[in-house]
């Protein structure tokens, strides 16, 4: 059937590399289907990309290239600018200019709505346009707008999730073959799940700036990243791996973000999860996203957290929901509702159960001094054991669980423990998650 439109909507996009090509495919491809959900022609007019030389798994048709930003930028025509460049610097300039001018904008650029958000958000409110954002945290996976829309009604306690789907396809390479976290990356790298420069990923940077995202929607405070604690993944080793899961655990690189006593909880760094936690499972590149409520208890998303596909898929959602705003007129009727700034509480004030494995001089009474030096700290011990590894040198390994304890007495004790002559490394420390007994 035929639909009856009497007008149109207009959409460029700066930036065609993977996420933007994944765009432009989606808004091509299917513009019939997205005309009849829409109610009028979601129009592309223009791509702009500084290399036109580069391959793309999507050819862009020659009548919508352009070379400079400015062009998509100053047509009138254009209602929707889509932001695929990335980064703070020339993707900020490029929202920036797009909302003076009265342009909607929709980006999936968790740097930049992480670390920029609140003033574009406050820019977008002044012009009455949309600035949206879904694709920024999750890739394909539907979750801010169920933070901001479906959730909206209760309180949310507690979020903890894999956000990063290179770092969990290393982690999950290292526990399926064995790999340390080099072989684990340049597999990764090969298959071009990790980039040439893997850093944002690999030292938690990504996954800091989707959980203060998300915190920000949830708590209705605004984070500061330079707040949040990060910690990455390049020191887990394939002996932590298998310790880990001989102690029913798996490895994940874990965002946590909790409301507890009017401070937030914020936190990106490995941890210890349950074998049975719903988070143990999520292998390779997927992304899942524990949310629990007052009421609505927990919510799970699930699904791929990156790529062409299911980010271009969320980039185009957005794009469809400012079009149908222009068209009824209610464009900038979800402003940002951020209300408050809550304390982020230092790390040193974080309470978590610990595994600790360190390497020691193999002889009677060692044990017991390191146990004495965690007692006089106030660290409880759930558990030791020494596994069969070989460490050379008259070196023996040693495994440590501890119960709950604030970081800043766990960091003590290990000063304390690293003084110690018969301690000849301890270099493995990683907090456990808990699953039900934490939230």
């Amino acid at each position: 059937m035929a639909v009856e439109t009497k007008s149109k909507v207009v959409v460029g996009i700066v930036g065609c590399g993977v996420v933007g090509n994944g765009a432009v495919r989606l808004l091509v491809e299917n513009a019939r289907w997205i005309a009849q959900r829409v109610g009028a022609p979601v129009v592309l007019k223009s791509v702009a990309d500084i290399d036109w030389e580069r391959p793309r798994e999507f050819p862009v048709p020659p009548e919508l290239r352009q070379t400079d930003a400015e062009t998509v930028l100053a047509d009138p025509e254009v209602q929707i600018v889509v932001e695929a460049i990335g980064g703070t610097g020339a993707a900020r300039r490029v929202v920036e200019m797009a909302l003076s001018r009265g342009k909607s904008v929709v980006t999936p650029n968790k740097e930049l709505i992480a670390k920029h958000g609140r003033d574009l958000l406050a820019s977008a409110a002044q012009k009455g346009v949309d600035l949206m954002f879904e694709g920024a945290v999750g890739g394909g996976i539907p979750l801010i707008k169920p933070m901001k829309e479906s959730l909206a009604g209760d309180s949310i306690q507690r979020i903890v999730g894999i956000v990063n789907g290179t770092t969990n396809y290393i982690l999950t390479g290292m526990a399926r073959e064995n790999r340390d976290f080099g072989e684990a990356l340049a597999a990764a790298q090969q298959l071009g799940y990790a980039e040439a420069d893997p850093t944002a990923d690999v030292e938690g940077f990504d996954s800091l700036y989707k959980i203060a995202i998300l915190a920000a929607i949830a708590f209705g405070s605004w984070i500061s990243v330079d707040q949040v604690y990060h910690e990455g993944i390049t020191r887990v080793t394939a002996a932590d791996i298998r310790y880990a899961r001989q102690l029913g655990f798996a490895v994940k690189l874990l965002a946590i973000a909790a409301h507890r006593d009017g401070a937030l909880d914020m936190r990106v760094h490995p941890a210890f999860v349950p074998l049975d936690h719903p988070l143990a499972s999520v292998g390779g590149v997927y992304n899942a996203v524990m949310v629990r409520g007052a009421l609505v208890q927990d919510v799970m998303f699930y699904g791929r957290g990156a790529g062409a596909g299911p980010t271009g898929t969320a980039v185009v959602g957005d794009v469809l929901d400012c079009a149908r705003n222009l068209l009824k007129g209610a464009a900038g009727r979800v402003p940002c509702r951020c209300f408050r700034q809550l304390p982020v509480l230092p790390i040193e004030q974080v309470v978590c159960r610990n595994y600790v494995r360190m390497q020691v001089t193999d002889r009677p009474g060692v044990i017991g001094k390191i146990a004495t030096c965690f007692g006089n700290r106030g660290v409880s011990l759930a558990s030791v054991f020494q596994p069969d590894a070989e460490v050379g040198d008259h070196l023996a390994e040693v495994v440590w669980i501890t119960h709950e304890v604030p970081e800043e007495r766990m960091r003590a004790a290990l000063a304390d423990i690293r003084g110690l002559p018969e301690v000849a490394a301890v270099p493995a420390v990683i907090r456990l998650e808990q699953g039900e007994r934490e939230q």
